[in-house]
């Protein structure tokens, strides 16, 4: 079943989204060598619980932290230790809020202090796609133009876009219907009807699209050990042109001339 939100609704959400936006922002400080990935789970879940908010992910079927923390080669779904950042690593900070009833989800990839050019392109050109996928979150068009937007993207720049792992709306719960793969066809899918409210989430690959599971269950990285990034926005379907509920201007204003920041020109 998927629900059409109202305008109430999406104002909710919306509202839950600001208060993700500045959990970002304020992890997104504590994000440099030497700092345990432990200590940015903490940071978020403080700051969340303090303006009101509950953290998504703590508990949801039994995840142990209230951010996803995955670095390197991890995609997604890393739980945050005693993991000490360090210099070239990068690390996605994937988090959700539940405010008002209702959740908000989204995700960035920070480089830690200098990476190469080539894994700086490749957050880079994830960041890109992500976009480029919201472009058509569009009354009438299908689930499958958004994939089709993302895997077409990032494939003529030599990346893989990760199968196992996609998309989904959100609402009252963390994860409901559609799920919003970032591979596709176009014109083929759900048909695209305002209202419907989208976790769309690019998984990008350095290497081969293959991942696997760690024991802990949780925890999904590359085969190959090469680097992925993840962004990651919730948007509603609009007539004309996507709404993108979520932010990064946040984040952006404390990454804004740091190694932290990921541009997208």
């Amino acid at each position: 079943m998927i629900y059409l939100k109202t305008e109430e609704e999406i104002n909710l959400i919306k509202v839950s989204a600001q208060l993700l936006g500045k959990a970002h922002a304020e992890v997104a400080t504590w994000v440099k060598p030497g700092v345990t990935t432990g200590k940015l789970d903490a940071v978020a879940e403080e700051y969340i619980r303090d303006n009101g908010g509950v953290p998504s992910f703590k508990g949801f079927n039994k995840f142990p932290a209230s951010l996803c923390i995955s670095v390197n080669e991890v995609v997604v779904h890393g739980i945050p230790g005693g993991y000490v950042l360090k210099e070239g690593d990068i690390v996605s900070i994937d988090c959700g809020v539940k405010l008002n009833g209702y959740h908000s989800d989204s995700a960035y990839t920070y480089p830690v202090g200098e990476v190469s050019k080539e894994v700086m392109n490749l957050l880079t050109t994830t960041k890109k796609s992500l976009y480029r996928g919201i472009e058509q979150a569009v009354d009438g068009l299908r689930i499958g133009d958004i994939g089709h937007a993302v895997q077409s993207f990032v494939e003529d720049r030599g990346y893989t876009v990760v199968r196992e792992l996609v998309g989904h709306g959100v609402g009252r719960d963390l994860h409901e219907a559609p799920e919003v793969p970032n591979y596709g066809k176009r014109g083929k899918g759900i048909r695209l009807r305002e209202g419907m409210v989208l976790a769309i989430e690019p998984m990008i690959n350095l290497g081969a699209k293959a991942v696997v599971q760690e024991r802990d269950g949780w925890t999904i990285r590359t085969n190959d050990k090469k680097y992925s990034a993840h962004f990651e926005h919730t948007v509603v379907v609009r007539k004309g042109k996507a709404e993108i509920l979520t932010t990064f201007d946040y984040i952006e204003k404390v990454t804004a001339n740091t190694s932290l920041m990921v541009e997208v020109q």
